[in-house]
């Protein structure tokens, strides 16, 4: 079975360009630091990541968090209502 990257069975061809066959770097930018810079790194990327988070507004977060306490308390009811269900059912054919 083939799609448009290549078969499952083959890998993709190599390209035929020789400057491609190039010895790829080790590591990169990460290969050079020690584990303090690695993980300086890793706090500068987090940091950045959460700069670019659109935050809700305070009304955006009231509705969201009253329409989960409503979800879970008409699931809480839900599964009240089956288990008592069953413990009925149960009461009945077990006596």
């Amino acid at each position: 079975m083939t799609d448009a990257v290549g078969s499952i069975d083959m890998p993709d061809a190599e390209d035929e360009n020789p400057e491609s066959k190039k010895k790829a770097r080790k590591g990169g930018k990460r290969g050079k630091k020690g584990p303090l810079g690695r993980l300086a790194l890793f706090y500068r990327q987090i940091v950045a990541e959460l700069r670019k988070v659109v935050w809700p507004t305070r009304n955006q977060l009231t509705t969201y968090t009253t329409v989960v306490i409503i979800f879970v308390v008409i699931m809480i009811g839900i599964v009240l209502a089956l288990d008592f269900g069953f413990q009925e059912v149960v009461k009945y054919v077990f006596g």
